[in-house]
């Protein structure tokens, strides 16, 4: 496959650094085991529009630098959503013509431009504001006259991102508890039926928003006549501390998914006034979006709302428990200074107070999910109802069986967590190598993995195994997933691997980027830029064509790409997604099979 790089010209562009957000993360994802199952985002984006790259359009004369600073590459590549990526013309707000759709609790007035229209801030619920906060989410009131759906709305609360509030670039307000609206980009509010592509946003379940612009629909809208639908939704402790086992009441479980259902239940109910089809409807994530996505995915309730899924970079096999959701809840009490008694006094903290004791907690150490000692953290996890079972440990939920479904990763992950340290990881040697992984590996079982990834990869230098051997679990478990799948034979399951290697280095060393997580986000909404490398923007043409062509008919197809069959244990075909794609049959066989023999 080829690379698709090319010489550019030394052209940087300064990012919009956000450093208490960069050190939360830090503190957030510490464990690279951690990392690999659901991933850190930071939402730092080039602060220079740049324009945005057209399928079969022509090549700009004008390159980014496949040599930037180190501040330029945690910058202007890391995203709550995206890396890599440059951000879409904005247009001032009240220029061009509003149109208007009806929902069932009043009449919206979006915007529009760039040649579609945007309804921006719609409102699938109530705040859930004091007694509401840790509540299952109520429907939205009903409202008189026309509502005004033309900017993006408050993302849930979190340690603020780089577009977020007076210190981001104006494209978002604040954090706020009051956050559940949703936003649809759509070529026409009419009643032409429409796929429908409802993302869920990324952030390891503790920050992001459904308008960050490394997704933001726009140009899916425009190239492939679909409507996209990104929802914001409790995060962290707000969205997921569990107090129904310590007090009564009505209090949820999973309050965050519930959001999502909800947000989902709002778009089969509406979305035909919006030129979308209720009946042909895309849930699709990356990262901690994959992992809302897998939970989707294994709701009962859901599955009357969704007709097909995509989980990307994640592979979540189990998720926490009920039991260690409470516990996780009883220590939260703890820390505040309360008893199960005092839970009622929970509606009256400010929320930046519990955002302190979620913060602390990951600077302790305290994983935001369930597979790293000493407890859960904040996200989904099983409660026995709202999520009932697993989402493929013990196979795949029945309720999902006919749903088509994709899965895969990007070739590089975990390159994008090392990022955030010192750079002595991408100069590694064979000692380096050894001691980097003697955390996780001892003795002769270290000494098998090695020599396995090498035999693989018999070019690759130390730091390149690293980054292999690290990566491997969550394509592991991304083939598990497949397997669960493929054997109810029921609904097709694709798989895929982005393959594509962005030259740029890793500022202060010679080693490329690669396909480092979160660097498929852009590709996937066609938000790659102008500026951007041939071989990337490529990629990305076939990447969005294929995905939109996934919503289209339930197969990812796409001029110019070969025919992508479906996944079977017998042959294990896989989309390698790169300037030019191509079907691999069972890739990395011998690392698979290491894997296998280790179970």
């Amino acid at each position: 496959m080829g690379a698709g790089g090319g010489q550019a010209s030394r052209r940087g562009i300064e990012p919009c650094a956000v450093p208490a957000l960069r050190r939360y993360v830090r503190r957030l994802y510490r464990p690279v085991r951690v990392a690999l199952l659901y991933g850190a985002h930071r939402f730092l984006m080039p602060c220079a529009a740049r324009g945005s790259d057209a399928p079969g359009g022509a090549e700009p004369g004008g390159l980014m630098s496949s040599r930037m600073t180190r501040r330029t590459v945690l910058g202007g590549s890391l995203s709550a959503v995206a890396a890599m990526s440059l951000p879409l013309p904005v247009h001032a707000a009240g220029h061009g013509r509003t149109d208007e759709a009806a929902t069932r609790y009043g009449k919206v007035r979006g915007k529009r431009e760039d040649g579609i229209v945007k309804f921006l801030g719609v409102p699938y619920a109530q705040p859930p504001l004091g007694k509401l906060r840790f509540k299952s989410p109520k429907p939205p009131a009903r409202w008189s006259g026309v509502r005004d759906a033309v900017s993006f709305p408050n993302p849930a609360f979190q340690v603020v991102g780089g577009e977020m509030g007076p210190t981001g670039n104006g494209r978002m307000p604040a954090p706020s508890e009051d956050c559940l609206y949703l936003n649809i980009w759509t070529p026409a509010a009419d009643r032409k039926r429409r796929p429908v592509m409802f993302y869920n946003h990324g952030g390891g379940y503790m920050i992001g928003s459904g308008s960050a612009t490394g997704q933001d629909g726009t140009r899916l809208a425009q190239l492939y006549d679909v409507v996209v639908v990104e929802s914001n939704h409790r995060l962290g402790l707000l969205g997921y501390l569990f107090l129904g086992d310590l007090a009564d009441g009505d209090y949820a479980a999973n309050q965050g998914m519930l959001d999502i259902l909800a947000a989902l239940r709002w778009t089969s109910e509406n979305i035909d006034n919006f030129g979308g089809d209720p009946d042909n409807i895309m849930v699709w994530g990356e990262s901690g979006g994959g992992a809302k996505t897998a939970a989707v995915h294994t709701m009962p309730e859901a599955a009357r709302l969704f007709h097909k899924a995509s989980i990307e970079s994640v592979a979540p096999l189990r998720f926490p428990t009920r039991d260690g959701a409470t516990v996780r809840a009883e220590r939260t009490l703890h820390l505040l200074g309360l008893t199960k008694n005092d839970i009622p006094k929970l509606s009256d903290i400010p929320a930046a107070r519990l955002l302190e004791i979620q913060v602390s907690e990951a600077a302790n150490g305290v994983a935001p999910w369930g597979d790293p000692a000493p407890l859960p953290g904040f996200g989904a996890f099983v409660d026995g109802g709202v999520i009932p079972r697993h989402p493929f440990a013990d196979g795949a939920p029945s309720w999902s069986a006919g749903k088509p479904l994709m899965v895969g990763t990007c070739r590089d992950e975990t390159v994008f967590f090392s990022l955030f340290g010192p750079p002595d990881v991408f100069r590694l040697d064979e000692a380096g190598l050894r001691s980097r992984l003697s955390g996780t590996y001892q003795g002769a079982e270290l000494d098998r993995i090695i020599a396995t990834f090498r035999r693989s990869r018999p070019k690759a230098t130390p730091a390149q195994l690293y980054f292999a051997i690290t990566t491997s679990p969550i394509w592991r478990d991304a083939i598990k997933i497949a397997e669960a799948k493929a054997a109810q034979h029921a609904a097709p399951v694709f798989m895929y691997q982005l393959a594509y290697q962005d030259p740029t280095v890793v500022p202060g060393t010679d080693f490329p980027l690669g396909s480092p997580h979160a660097s498929d986000i852009p590709m996937k909404f066609a938000n790659v830029g102008l500026d951007q490398l041939p071989g990337k923007r490529a990629t990305a043409r076939h990447m969005s064509a294929l995905w939109a062509g996934f919503a289209h008919y339930g197969h990812p197809t796409a001029r110019g790409v070969p025919r992508w069959p479906a996944y079977t244990p017998k042959d294990r075909a896989t989309m390698w997604i790169d300037t030019d794609c191509g079907i691999a049959y069972d890739p990395d066989k011998k690392e698979r099979l290491f894997w296998q023999r280790r179970a």
